[in-house]
This record gives structure tokens, C-alpha cells and sequence, in this order.
């Protein structure tokens, strides 16, 4: 991703071939991993990028997975993310994304999903499926015109993304919902909350004025951020044997962020239904 700060705006320019490649060359592959089946059609990222490009979409974002195996390297899974042209960037709002994820070593179908990016501090979440269904394509017999397909499925979708959104900045938390919520947030990443590094509490900690506030839309990028991005330090808890517990880390495993990305989406979800979440779960 490359971009431009202006106080704490951050605007995503469009990205050529090359910049792709620099930090995601699986999706240059010119041919699938080798020991793939004979069913395996394989239709190459970097052409349904340029497919994508003529029908609008700009890509301002790429990634792929670490992998240790040599012969998954230059295969491995990748995620683009893509934005309308006609879409003006506004500070303080957000716009709606198309989410690409392939890999060309049988990992992963071509699969399609709505993201969100805020104009304000860079986050990128992935809207769950319960908001927009998920479109997964196999490898087998497709063309690259049903990935474009798909991706004005997304477009027709949008409207009720947003409106979910607006569900999300009016639905306001309570001490004990804002308790619970943080609490669950943390049992996504970690199994053993109580080995974990911080308190659940300081995934409410606040890195910016904007981004103040009891509503959930605004709790939910906090505790995204912190969550995904790391860096936080709780002087409170100690491990067992005395020594503080280091900061902690930015989650940099591909699986791992859209997992995180998704279900914290849905939980938060969840509590504009006003579920009852328990921290049993």
C-alpha cells in the first residue's frame, strides 16, 4: 500500500504493475504450482487485475502470504484490494472496497468480498458474510469475466454495507457492553486470555481524537486497530515467572488478519442486534 499523510488522512493512490510486484509477485505468476491436477484452470491474478482496471476498479493495496516451502514460493495466496475510480476520498469517512483473495498452489479459489477503508487512520476491515455474502469462484473452467461479474455483485450490495455502518455509529455501548465486547475481541486473537499481553480493556485505548467515542462504529475501529495492528504494552500484568509482558505484535500472517477482520465484523454485528455476548463463548 502506498500512501500519502496529510495530519492523519491517509489517501490510497492507485498502484501499477510493478509496485504489485514488488510486494506481491505470486500474483505475476505465469503458471500454476507444479504438481496441481488436470482440472486446474488456471486464469493468472495479474489478468484479473487488468480486467478489473478497465471496468473501473483501481488496486490500492497488495499483500501474500509468508509460505517456508520453496516450491509454494511465487504461488502462494495474495489479496488485493481495489477502489471505484469515481470514489472521492472524504476525512473522516470510509468507502466501501472489493477484496480479491488467490493463491495458484491450490490454496485458495478466487474469492471475492466487501471491505472497508477508513479515511482517517488506514484501516482495512472486511465486511463478514453475514452483511455480504461471499463470492468464492473455483478453479475450474471459470473466466475472468465472471470475477468482473462478481465484482458489480459487490457494487449492487453496497447500499446495505453502508446502511449497517450507519446501524453501527448509532447504536451506542454502555460500561458493561464495551466490557464484554473488548473481552470477546480478545478471544479472537488469543485462546488463553489469561496468558495474553494486555488487558482486555486496552483494546479500548483511543490512538487518536477521532476516534473517540462510546458508539460502536467508533469502539470497533479501536479495538480493530489495536487488535490487528499491535504495538500496545500493559504495565498491569506480569507472566508467571515475574517479567512484563513485551508489546504486542502487528499481526503479519495473511489467513490470520482476514480471519481477525471477519469475525470481529460479525461480533460487532452481533451486538448492534443487541445479542448477548458472553465471554464463555
Amino acid at each position: 500500500m502506498f500512501t500519502t499523510r496529510n495530519t492523519s488522512f491517509i489517501k490510497r493512490t492507485e498502484l501499477a504493475d510493478d509496485q504489485i510486484c514488488a510486494v506481491a509477485p505470486s500474483v505475476f505468476a505465469v503458471a500454476p504450482q507444479a504438481d496441481v491436477s488436470e482440472r486446474y484452470a488456471f486464469v493468472p491474478t495479474a489478468q484479473v487485475v487488468s480486467k478489473l482496471r478497465e471496468a473501473g476498479w483501481s488496486p490500492v493495496e497488495a499483500s501474500q502470504q509468508l509460505v517456508r516451502l520453496d516450491d509454494r514460493r511465487g504461488f502462494q495466496k495474495h489479496l488485493l484490494r481495489f477502489q471505484r475510480r469515481d470514489v472521492q476520498a472524504v476525512v473522516g469517512e470510509y468507502t466501501p472496497e472489493l477484496v480479491l483473495l488467490n493463491s495458484h498452489d491450490r490454496s485458495s479459489a478466487y474469492q471475492l468480498q466487501a471491505g472497508l477503508f477508513r479515511f482517517v487512520c488506514g484501516n482495512g476491515m472486511i465486511v463478514s458474510d453475514s452483511t455480504f455474502e461471499r463470492v468464492s469462484i473455483r478453479h475450474s473452467g471459470f473466466t475472468p469475466d465472471e470475477v468482473i461479474e462478481a465484482s458489480f455483485k459487490l457494487l449492487d450490495g453496497l447500499p446495505a454495507i453502508t446502511s449497517r455502518v450507519e446501524t453501527f455509529k448509532n447504536r451506542q455501548l454502555n460500561s458493561t457492553e464495551l466490557e464484554t465486547f473488548a473481552g470477546a475481541a480478545l478471544r479472537l486473537r488469543f485462546d488463553d486470555v489469561s496468558q495474553a499481553p494486555i488487558n482486555a480493556n486496552k483494546l479500548l485505548d483511543s490512538r487518536r481524537w477521532e476516534d473517540k467515542g462510546d458508539d460502536l462504529w467508533h469502539v470497533f475501529n479501536r479495538v480493530q486497530e489495536n487488535l490487528l495492528r499491535g504495538g500496545q504494552r500493559d504495565f498491569s500484568r506480569r507472566r508467571q515467572d515475574g517479567r512484563r509482558f513485551p508489546r504486542t505484535r502487528a499481526i503479519a500472517g495473511l489467513d490470520q488478519n482476514i480471519r481477525l477482520n471477519r469475525e470481529l465484523w460479525n461480533l460487532a454485528e452481533r451486538v448492534a442486534n443487541y445479542e448477548v455476548i458472553t465471554l464463555a463463548e
